[in-house]
């Protein structure tokens, strides 16, 4: 009798050491797992709204919700935002510091020899705007000799520096700033500058927002595209095939219209033979 309560506690002492080595062995896989994830790090200065902004204490915004969706239950990737000044983006980017970024970025030539485009994820084109009671601003032909505020190194900024090589004669005034969009509309709100070059989608949202019932807005001919597009550093090519793929399921899905419904209260999304 005594030698089977001795079998019985040695077998199940067996049984238990079993279970812990087997729970080890499981713990130690999961953390193998997580550990064989390559972290994709994603550069954003956090605005505009709602392109990407800051709600208690948190990044989201159309943008930011996006990137979570391709990122999300991939056995590959981990995702991380990373909020930076404007000119941080592009030097973090140089630098490899970070993979990609999500900015309200639009098409350039000069962008595109620096770095890669992924697909587009939201159609945005340019608008003017000005105070309803000017009526000496109707088109860019007007301009000349008018002033605005931008942020250096932005699309419009380029546009409107080209503007003045082309017309110096008559250029427009640039006053460079630091501030963001939503700031820079409330001074042109106040009247301390003329008018302002923006994205119709910002534009609308903070008019509505702010309350900023004194200002209209000019539709804008393009010779291009207006997209919105997620950019990824020179040499993240599998990262883009990736990126790229699952934004195109991400519209077949409805996901994109659903986040474009959400945060622009429409759809402004890309034709969808421009994301294949």
């Amino acid at each position: 009798m005594k030698k089977i309560v001795k079998y019985s506690s040695l077998a199940a002492l067996g049984l238990i050491a079993a279970g812990v080595l087997a729970a080890c062995s499981g713990g130690a896989k999961k953390e193998g797992e997580a550990a064989s994830k390559k972290e994709i790090i994603v550069a954003t200065n956090g605005s505009p709204k709602p392109f990407i902004y800051e709600e208690n204490g948190e990044l989201t915004g159309y943008e930011i919700e996006v990137v979570r969706a391709i990122f999300k239950d991939s056995d590959k990737y981990d995702v991380k935002f990373e909020k930076t000044e404007w000119s941080g983006v592009f030097a973090g980017l140089d630098a490899d510091r970070y993979n990609m970024a999500v900015n309200n970025l639009s098409y350039t030539k000069e962008r595109a020899e620096k770095y890669l485009y992924a697909a587009p994820i939201a159609q945005n084109p340019n608008v003017l705007v000005v105070k309803k009671d000017d009526s000496s601003i109707k088109s860019l032909a007007d301009i000349g000799g008018k002033s605005t505020e931008v942020v250096q190194a932005t699309t419009s900024a380029k546009q409107l520096e080209a503007y003045n090589a082309e017309h110096p004669d008559n250029p427009t005034i640039l006053n460079y700033t630091k501030a963001d969009f939503q700031q820079i509309m409330v001074r042109l709100s106040d009247g301390q500058f003329d008018y302002k070059i923006f994205d119709k989608i910002g534009v609308e949202t903070v008019i509505k927002n702010q309350g900023l019932d004194n200002l209209k807005v000019i539709e804008l001919p393009s010779d291009q595209q207006p997209y919105v597009y997620p950019l990824l550093a020179k040499g993240q090519d599998e990262l883009k095939s990736f990126v790229d793929k699952r934004i195109q399921e991400l519209y077949k899905d409805g996901t994109l219209e659903k986040l474009s419904k959400q945060f622009f209260g429409d759809t402004y999304l890309p034709a969808e033979a421009d994301i294949k």
